[in-house]
C-alpha cells in the first residue's frame, strides 16, 4: 500500500471515529439572507419533532422568499412566515412544544414561534439577540411552557445583530416590522463533503 493511501485511510479512521466528527452529524442549515449568511446547526437529540417540522419547510423551499418580519433589538428575530408583500403563508399542522427539553434560549439560539396556545407552533421561528431565559420552559402550563429551542447559530451571528438593528414601523397591523424587507432568499441544508474528500485523496 502506498503512503498516500495509508493518509487517507487514517484520515478517514480519524472521521468516522472521533468526537469532533460525531458531534458534527447535526443537520445544518444555511440561511442565505438579503444580509448576509447565517449557519444553524439543528439540535435534533434535544429536539426532534421541532427538529424535523423544521427541515420540512427547509426542503420544500417553504422559506424562500420569505421575510423577517419582526424585529426587535435587544430581543430576537422572526421571520418564515410571511411573503415580502406581508401575506401569511399557509403551513402544515402544528407541533408539540418541546421547551422542556433542557436547552434555553441564549443569544444566537433558534426557537418555534408561536401564539398564546403552547401547541401552535408551525413554521415560524426566531433567533434570540440576547439571552432570553424568561421564555424557557417552567411548567407544563399555558403560562409557563416557554418557546422551544431547537439549534443555535454557528457562523452569521453579525448577521443578526445587522438585522436586529433594522429600523421598523407598522406594516400589515403588524409592529416591529422592518421599513425595508429583509428576506430569506433561500434556506437549504448544508451537506458534508468530507466522504468525497476522502474518497478523491486515495
Amino acid at each position: 500500500m502506498s503512503l498516500r493511501k495509508v493518509k487517507a485511510l487514517i484520515l478517514s479512521i480519524f472521521f468516522f471515529s472521533s468526537p469532533l466528527w460525531a458531534a458534527s452529524s447535526n443537520p445544518q442549515v444555511i440561511l442565505e439572507t438579503s444580509e448576509g449568511v447565517i449557519e444553524i446547526e439543528l439540535l435534533r437529540d434535544a429536539a426532534p419533532i421541532s427538529t424535523a417540522n423544521f427541515l420540512d419547510y427547509v426542503e420544500k423551499g417553504f422559506y424562500n422568499g420569505t421575510i423577517f418580519h419582526r424585529v426587535i433589538s435587544g430581543f430576537m428575530i422572526q421571520g418564515g412566515g410571511f411573503t415580502s408583500s406581508m401575506k401569511q403563508k399557509a403551513t402544515n399542522k402544528p407541533i408539540l412544544n418541546e421547551a422542556d427539553n433542557g436547552l434555553s434560549n441564549l443569544r444566537g439560539t433558534l426557537a418555534m414561534a408561536r401564539t398564546s396556545d403552547p401547541h401552535s407552533a408551525t413554521g415560524q421561528f426566531f433567533i434570540n439577540h440576547s439571552d432570553n431565559t424568561f421564555l424557557d420552559h417552567k411548567t407544563k402550563s399555558r403560562q409557563g411552557w416557554g418557546y422551544a429551542v431547537f439549534g443555535k447559530v454557528t457562523q452569521g451571528l453579525p448577521v443578526v445583530d445587522i438585522i436586529a438593528s433594522a429600523k421598523t414601523s407598522s406594516r400589515g397591523g403588524m409592529g416591529d416590522v422592518p421599513k425595508e424587507n429583509i428576506i430569506i432568499i433561500s434556506a437549504s441544508v448544508k451537506h458534508s463533503t468530507m466522504l468525497g474528500a476522502s474518497e478523491r485523496s486515495q
